[in-house]
C-alpha cells in the first residue's frame, strides 16, 4: 500500500498491530490460568493498550497538524509574493508527494511570471527604441516641410523633397522590418520553400546593389558553384543576404571590395559575405544581432539596427546558423550555414 511508504503511518500501524497481538496473547494466557486471573487483569491490560494507542494516535495527528500548518504558512507566503516559499517535503508518503507537486506548480508559476516580466520589459524597450528611431526622421520631415512652405527656388524644393523622400523610405523600412521580425517571433510567417538554383538567387541579390556599389566605387562580386540548389524561401533568403550585403556596403569605402560566395559541403550550403572595410569593434561583436543595437564606435548613422537581427531571424527560420568574424580595420566576414535536408 502506498500510504505505508510514510514512516510515521508505518510506525503507527506496527504499534497497533503489536499491541493487538500482545493483548491477544495475554488474554489467552490469563484465560488458560483461570477465570479469576482473567477477570482481574484483562480490563487493566485492555485499558493500558487503549491508552497507548490513543497516545500514539494523538502524537501522529499532532505531527500531521503541524506539518499542514507549516505547509499552509508557506502557501500564504507564496501568495503574498515570496517566490522562494516552498513546502518542506523531504520525507516519503502520499502527503509529501502532494507537497512536491505543489512545489513544482509554484516553480512553474514562477517561471511563467519571470517570462511574462521579461516579455513586458522587452516590449517596453522595443517601444522605446521604436519611438526613438521614429523621432529622428519625423523631426527631419517636420523641418523639411517647414522649409518647403516658405518661398523657395526650384532647386531648394527639389533638394528638400529628395531629403523628405529619404526619411519616408527610412520610416517605411523600419516598419516593414519590425513587422517581419514580429511575425518571425510569433511563428506566423510561413516560409514558402522550394528548390532554387543558388547562383540565380545570388545573382538577383547582386543586381539589387549594383548601382549602390558603383556609386560608392566599391567592387561587389558574387561567385560560387553554379550547380548548387537549395530548398528555401527565395524571397526571404534573398532578404537576409541583402541585409548582410547592405551592411557590408555601408561599412566600406571607395576602392574596397564586398565578395559574396557560396559552397556546398557534406550536409550544408555555406554562404559568405566578406568585405575589407572598417571591421567591427571587439566590444560590439557579441551585440551586433541585437535589435536596435548601435555601436558607439560606428560612424554609420542611417541604420536603425534591424538589418542584422532580421537576417539572423530569417536564417534561423530556415534551420540555419549565422556567424561573424571581424578584425577592426581589416574587414568582416558573415558566414551562413544552411542544412541540406535531402542529405540528412
Amino acid at each position: 500500500m502506498n500510504m505505508l511508504a510514510d514512516r510515521h503511518i508505518k510506525r503507527l500501524f506496527c504499534l497497533v498491530l503489536t499491541l493487538t497481538v500482545g493483548f491477544a496473547l495475554l488474554s489467552a494466557v490469563l484465560l488458560a490460568a483461570g477465570g479469576e486471573y482473567a477477570a482481574r487483569y484483562l480490563p487493566a491490560a485492555f485499558a493500558c493498550m487503549g491508552l497507548v494507542i490513543l497516545t500514539a494516535m494523538y502524537r501522529y495527528f499532532r505531527r500531521q497538524h503541524q506539518t499542514m500548518a507549516r505547509a499552509i504558512e508557506q502557501l500564504h507566503a507564496f501568495l503574498a509574493g515570496d517566490p522562494a516559499a516552498r513546502i518542506e517535503c523531504d520525507d516519503e508518503g502520499e502527503l509529501n508527494r502532494l507537497f512536491h507537486e505543489v512545489n513544482s506548480l509554484a516553480a512553474i508559476l514562477n517561471a511563467h511570471a519571470e517570462n511574462e516580466g521579461r516579455a513586458k520589459q522587452s516590449m517596453k524597450e522595443t517601444l522605446s527604441d521604436i519611438s526613438h528611431q521614429l523621432k529622428t526622421p519625423l523631426a527631419a520631415l517636420h523641418i523639411y516641410n517647414g522649409i518647403l512652405q516658405q518661398p523657395a527656388d526650384p532647386e531648394t524644393v527639389r533638394e528638400f523633397t529628395a531629403l523628405s523622400e529619404q526619411e519616408l523610405d527610412r520610416i517605411q523600412m523600419l516598419v516593414q522590418n519590425l513587422l517581419t521580425i514580429t511575425k518571425l517571433d510569433a511563428g506566423t510567417l510561413v516560409l514558402d520553400k522550394s528548390e532554387h538554383n543558388l547562383s540565380d538567387l545570388m545573382a538577383g541579390v547582386g543586381r539589387r546593389f549594383a548601382v549602390q556599389a558603383r556609386q560608392q566605387d566599391t567592387l561587389l562580386s558574387c561567385s560560387g558553384d553554379d550547380a548548387i540548389s537549395l530548398c528555401c524561401d527565395a524571397h526571404w533568403l534573398s532578404e537576409a543576404i541583402s541585409n548582410l550585403i547592405k551592411n557590408a556596403l555601408d561599412h566600406t569605402e571607395t576602392g574596397d571590395t564586398v565578395a559574396v560566395s557560396w559552397h556546398a559541403f557534406a550536409s550544408i550550403v555555406q554562404i559568405t559575405v566578406r568585405d575589407n572595410g572598417s571591421g567591427i569593434h571587439p566590444e560590439d561583436l557579441p551585440h551586433i544581432f541585437k535589435r536596435f543595437y548601435r555601436s558607439r564606435f560606428s560612424q554609420h548613422t542611417q541604420g536603425v539596427g534591424l538589418g542584422l537581427p532580421l537576417a539572423k531571424a530569417i536564417i534561423e527560420a530556415h534551420g540555419g546558423t549565422i556567424e561573424v568574424d571581424s578584425i577592426l580595420g581589416g574587414g568582416t566576414v558573415f558566414t551562413t550555414n544552411l542544412l541540406i535536408p535531402t542529405i540528412l
